[in-house]
């Protein structure tokens, strides 16, 4: 892979992560119709992921910081309430803390059961999703789905759910969207807005939660790609080609993100619906063509 194909994908990868038009589905078109081989695997997928974490980090940093917070309080109130257990059945007297106290740990828990769908779908799926994104019919039929999907979410009425009013079903059916959305031409920003919308959220929200949902799920997706890269050869300067996708990917994804809060409020879902019926239909064609 050359330092120009890293930097167009990078471009990509920032500017269709947070718009409806499926990053996935770009990069597997953009890797069949130039016939870019990276010898990695998804692993150059997961870095240019990476970059558009970034990106999302430093937007929403205050409530990615609280949420840690949050979850170390979490985490230390059910140690307490394993120890106030212990206590009771010693027959002695000792109280419970309540977990769920405030908006932030629901918020905290939404996310943990959106992620464990999401996650055992993307590791069974993980090698039909790497065979998917190889084959140009497939990116191109997903598009088209996005694009129905998308459609739909601007016809939604809007809703004012936050976390306190959402339930663990809520939270539950949008991670299995996420997990669904793994496949190359599913828009991950794109499907889990329109779930979560379609769950009654307020629009705002389905953005926040949509981002800070694929910090995960991306992390998650690296852990699997790294422990295989062992086994990989990378050479200093094809690191070096990778690294400089990477930070592409950030800084466009950073400009990117702003854009989203403003589609989704004043529901203009339906220009990229329209790009991507169009880019799905001549992906599907273009399979029938070469074939």
């Amino acid at each position: 892979m050359s330092l120009l194909q890293s930097i167009l994908m990078g471009l990509i990868q920032g500017l269709t992560e947070f718009l409806p038009v499926s990053s996935s589905g770009h990069l597997a078109l953009f890797k069949i119709l130039f016939n870019v081989e990276t010898d990695t695997g998804l692993l150059f997928d997961v870095l240019l992921h990476v970059g558009t974490l970034a990106a999302v980090c430093l937007i929403y940093y205050k409530d990615i910081i609280r949420l840690i917070k949050e979850t170390v309080c979490i985490i230390i109130d059910i140690i307490y309430n394993i120890r106030v257990f212990i206590i009771k059945l010693r027959h002695r007297e000792a109280k419970y803390r309540r977990i769920v106290r405030n908006s932030y740990r629901k918020f905290v828990l939404m996310i943990i059961v959106s992620t464990i769908p999401t996650g055992i779908i993307g590791y069974v799926a993980a090698d039909f999703v790497e065979m998917a994104s190889e084959i140009l019919l497939i990116p191109g039929i997903c598009l088209v789905v996005t694009a129905v999907l998308l459609f739909v979410s601007d016809f939604l009425p809007d809703g004012s759910k936050k976390p306190k009013e959402a339930s663990w079903a809520n939270a539950f059916i949008i991670g299995i969207c996420q997990g669904i959305a793994t496949l190359p031409g599913i828009s991950r920003s794109g499907t889990t807005i329109t779930a979560c919308v379609a769950s009654g959220f307020d629009r705002k929200f389905a953005v926040k939660y949509s981002f800070i949902l694929s910090i995960p799920a991306i992390l998650g997706a690296m852990v699997l790609e790294l422990k295989d890269a062992g086994s990989l050869s990378v050479s200093a300067s094809q690191a070096g080609i990778y690294v400089v996708g990477m930070i592409v990917a950030a800084v466009v994804g950073y400009i990117c993100i702003k854009t989203m809060l403003v589609v989704v409020r004043n529901k203009k879902f339906k220009y990229f619906a329209v790009y991507c019926l169009a880019v799905g239909i001549l992906s599907i064609g273009g399979y029938f063509y070469l074939a």
